[in-house]
């Protein structure tokens, strides 16, 4: 692998960013216009949880079955991903459609399958660009990652008073720009890996690798928070907005907003820390605060307005700022010819941990008859992770990492 820095790699970086926040608005299309979906469609809150799972699972799918195959590694990047990016769009405008509960939540389970020909691929795509400055090349498109995701909140906000079928438009629009951005003006840089033949076996390695093992467990302890809060933060807002004269922001979806975008400032900080203490101990340092952050937060339910944004805003930089860096340790420690693989595979089992917490955040919210104290349930994950990244950081090979940063 060469050192020298690929011509074009900040055009690269910027296309294939601006390509995955276009795409990525549709992952919460429906979860932020679930408050009306629910009126409309007279749906329970095992169906309305549904909405965002259905998401998740799909993408569980289309992330494990493209590591069985090795898609990632046999089909050209940009091509696997712009034919996505258009199945995501038409399965999210489905919506319009007004096609009830069980039809909205096969359209949503279609729409993560499509999602995971992207968000991997585009990982990887990304790498074949950055050797140097890897994890804050990763950074940069797990901030695009994040951005999209929140944009749904920011569409709903600025139309509230307008019919939720905007928003679906909104973010159906910006996915068919993303999947033009990949079809015609992206391509892979120049420190590529390789291509694969088909062999099942190599998805094996995630779990026989002890090293891979570890950063993968990291990674599992990560998911166990991050998507349940970002599903769940509108609902914790909307609870919390009952009590309070001042509200941050102005209402519960701008303040979702704000916390899920404040994300990218995380992952951009992740990036260039990682790149210069280490991927270990900036995923360890994230995930100690996040952990932190999903205690506090229960303390803000009643306020001040101002200490539950802090709170908030310090949780949404915090919870994904280590994201890319376990991706990027992925790209160091596995096969390089099986690169895309070792991704599908680590998100697929990601996200299927995903699907858990999505459901039992609200379960445990009725439990306690509040949503005061419901994010403790999260507090585990980011615990276990951290103590994997350490153990990682202990073990040789981790000076394969961000060029012996550990």
């Amino acid at each position: 692998m060469g050192t020298v820095a690929a011509e074009g790699r900040w055009k690269a970086l910027t296309l294939i960013c601006v390509g995955v926040v276009g795409v990525l608005t549709t992952w919460f299309s429906a979860t932020a216009i679930i408050p009306e979906l629910v009126r409309e469609w007279a749906l329970t809150t095992s169906q309305a949880a549904w909405l965002t799972n259905a998401v998740q699972l799909g993408f569980v799918v289309g992330a494990v079955g493209a590591s069985l195959v090795n898609l990632p590694d046999l089909v050209r990047m940009s091509r696997l991903m712009a034919v996505s990016s258009a199945i995501a769009a038409l399965a999210n405008a489905a919506l319009l459609l007004g096609p009830g509960p069980e039809m909205a939540v096969l359209a949503r389970f279609v729409t993560g399958i499509a999602l995971a020909g992207v968000y991997p691929p585009a990982l990887k795509l990304m790498a074949t660009w950055f050797v140097r400055g890897r994890g804050l090349a990763l950074g940069f498109l797990i901030g695009a990652l994040t951005l999209g995701s929140s944009m749904p909140h920011l569409f709903r906000a600025v139309t509230d008073g307008l019919d939720w079928r905007g928003v679906v438009m909104l973010t159906t629009a910006s996915s068919v720009v993303g999947a033009l951005i990949f079809a015609f003006a992206v391509h892979e840089g120049p420190h590529g890996f390789g291509r694969a033949t088909f062999d099942p076996r190599q998805s094996l390695k995630v779990f026989t690798s002890r090293p891979l093992l570890l950063a993968n467990l990291g990674y599992f302890g990560h998911m166990w928070e991050l998507y349940a809060m970002w599903a769940w933060m509108l609902a914790f807002a909307r609870a919390a907005e009952q009590g309070l004269v001042s509200f941050p922001f102005g209402s519960s979806s701008m303040l979702s907003f704000v916390v899920v975008a404040s994300g990218v400032a995380g992952c951009l900080l992740g990036g260039w820390l990682s790149d210069r203490i280490g991927r270990c101990l900036t995923t360890v340092g994230m995930m100690a605060v996040s952990a932190l952050c999903a205690v506090l937060i229960g303390f803000a339910f009643d306020g001040p307005g101002w200490f539950l944004a802090l709170i908030a805003i310090v949780w949404g930089v915090s919870i994904i700022g280590d994201s890319a860096q376990f991706s990027a340790a992925v790209t160091e420690l596995a096969d390089r010819h099986f690169v895309g693989t070792a991704l599908a595979l680590q998100l697929g089992i990601g996200f299927a941990l995903t699907v858990f917490t999505i459901w039992v955040v609200p379960v445990f919210a009725n439990w306690l008859g509040s949503w005061n104290w419901a994010f403790l349930v999260l507090v585990p994950g980011p615990v276990v992770g951290a103590l994997a990244m350490m153990r990682l950081r202990s073990l040789p090979e981790s000076a394969q990492l961000a060029g012996g940063a550990r």
